[in-house]
Order: C-alpha cells, then structure tokens, then sequence
C-alpha cells in the first residue's frame, strides 16, 4: 500500500466518507460529527472555487486534486476541466500530465488517459515510472516485445518519479487559500486550522486515484527472464534505479529483484533488511501523519514539508528523521543503506 493510501484514513477524520444515508438519516438533526463533514467537503468546493481561475499550473493541479474526490461539481469546475487546463498551463510540468492520466472511464477501457500517456512518453521519456506505466498496459495486451522494449527503457532512464511529491506540494501551497469555516474545525483539537489543512492535503492525496506503474507485471517479467542475460541485466539496472526512486512502492519492487535476481549472498540479506527497514518508515510515518491532525506544530512542519517539494520518500524520511524517529527497524543492522529519496512496498 503506498504511503499516501495509508494517509487516507485520517482524511477528514473519516468524516467525509460518511455514508450519503446516513447523511440522509439524519437531516433532521445532524449529529456534530456530521455537520462537520459537511462543512469539510464545503470547505472544499470553496477552494476549488476561488483557484479554478488562475492561470498557473500549480494552483490548478492542486484545484483539479482538490475537485477529483468530489460529486456533481460543475462542469468547468471539475476534475477534467481543470487537470486539462493545468497539464495546458505554460509552467505545466509532467506532474499535470501524470495526474491527467486518470482523467478516463475505466469501465470504457479508456485508462490510462492516451493523450496524457503519449505525451509523458515524450516529454518524460528519461523517467522510469513513464515505461513501467507502459509496461503494465503492454503485458495487460499481451504486448510481450513491447513489454521488454518498456523494461529496457526504464532499466535506461536516469530517475524514477510518480510525482506524488509534486501532488502534495500542489495542495499544500493551494489549501491555505482561504480559512477553514469554524463548522469545519474540530474543537477537541489544539490544531485548529492546520490540523484541518494537513489532513485535506494528505487526506486527499491518499483516496484519489493513481496511476499504476506496471510493477506486478515487471516482477513477473523481471522473474520469468532471469535466464536470459539480457532481461537480468536490465532487471538488475532498473532494481538499482527503483531503489533510489520517489516512492515506498518503487524502491519495495527494486529491494524484491535485488534480492531475487542477486547471485551475492550478502545483497540479498542486505535488501531484506532494508525491506523491514522501509515497512517500519511507511507505519511509523502512517502513524505520524495521523497524530498531526490534533497536533498544531507537527501539523504545520508536514505541511511546510509539503509545500517544499521534493518526492514521497524525501518528505517521508525528512519527517521521520526531524521527529527523531529512527530509520532503522529494531533487530535490523545499522550498517544497511537506506536510500534518502526512495522508498518501497512489498510488489
């Protein structure tokens, strides 16, 4: 699970995934915790509202982010609409492009977006997460030599990036716009305002929809060629550049061929212990993430993190280290390398 899907269940404090029944239900007299949902996903259109006229890509990535998890927005308010004119944007950068990727039907068979692909392929082409993307469609075709032209594509490219960083600086520096309505505030919190924008930013990053690089599909590929010196080679490239990529899930599936594809005895157990190592990141920083929504400076530090940029990984780790949170998992040795901008899930 990424790190961000993990963040999720603090989103709003579960509070706007309530039931539209249950809503319903109680109309008539809504409880607290209910008016405050509906003050949160208010609050939300609010900011869709007052970015959705800049003209900059960044306010609109982070407009378009903002409107993905939301129903019956108006048409030139929505999802589409504002990730069309942000990947359009003369300051667009690949970001838009890859959050336009889901700007489909999945029950037409039109995901990933083409356009947003095409155009990734070409002006992405030195990022790894592009080909692995690919990849995943080409196998789901059954595409095999497409497949393996994506596989050394990716094993070449220079960095691994799925721009989450980038998603949640967008909506970090978009979610100060306005002042959360006193409705929306929760007042057996000490965090107030920001405790209310820490969770829509990583709230909401967790429950939108993201492209899926092919990892499964490149394990699979990676694991059924590793006779072939050519594929290994390229899979033991790729492993190396995975390690050091933007995300938890990245550098899980580079640590798995390390150690699968590895003849030396010593990486394999090195890769295991930085799979602990990182599985012990991804909860301690779950857990952080979530203790922020009633903590004020914890709250404001992720979100100037945030807002600075950089990958998931970095932040991640960044977090964890300025809470003096060790990177290591008790038992594991202290010698394992953990790479700084990387970060990994079991694939």
């Amino acid at each position: 699970m990424r790190v961000r899907q993990r963040l999720a269940i603090s989103l709003m404090l579960g509070l706007a995934s309530l039931p539209m029944a249950t809503m319903a239900r109680d109309k008539a007299a809504p409880s607290p915790a209910t008016t405050r949902a509906q003050a949160l996903v208010g609050f939300q259109r609010d900011l869709v509202s007052v970015l959705a006229p800049r003209a900059d890509a960044m306010p609109l990535l982070g407009a378009a982010l903002l409107a993905r998890p939301l129903q019956k927005q108006p048409s030139s308010t929505s999802f589409h609409a504002l990730i069309t004119r942000a990947a359009r944007a003369d300051s667009a950068s690949p970001a838009a492009q890859w959050a336009r990727l889901t700007d489909c039907d999945a029950a037409a068979r039109t995901c990933p977006n083409a356009d947003a692909l095409a155009a990734l392929t070409a002006e992405a082409g030195d990022n790894a997460a592009v080909w692995l993307l690919k990849l995943g469609q080409d196998s789901a075709n059954e595409r095999r030599d497409d497949a393996r032209e994506d596989l050394r594509r990716a094993a070449g490219a220079k960095l691994y990036d799925d721009y989450t960083g980038t998603a949640l600086q967008a909506l970090a520096t978009t979610v100060g716009t306005l002042p959360p309505p006193p409705a929306a505030l929760d007042p057996g919190s000490p965090a107030g305002a920001w405790g209310v924008q820490v969770v829509m930013v990583f709230g909401v990053s967790g429950l939108l929809p993201a492209p899926q690089p092919g990892m499964q599909a490149t394990a699979r590929l990676c694991e059924d060629g590793k006779d072939d010196p050519a594929t290994r080679q390229s899979c033991l490239q790729l492993a190396h550049l995975l390690e050091w990529g933007s995300s938890p899930l990245a550098r899980s599936l580079g640590l798995h061929l390390r150690e699968t594809l590895s003849d030396d005895p010593e990486a394999q157990a090195a890769a295991r212990t930085e799979m602990a190592n990182l599985a012990w990141e991804v909860r301690n920083f779950a857990a952080l993430s979530a203790h922020a929504a009633g903590d004020k400076a914890l709250a404001q530090h992720l979100l100037a993190l945030a807002r600075n940029g950089g990958t998931e990984m970095s932040l991640m780790l960044a977090a964890l280290r300025d809470e003096g949170i060790p990177l290591d998992a008790p038992g594991t040795s202290e010698t394992a390398t953990i790479a700084p901008a990387a970060s990994t899930v079991t694939p």
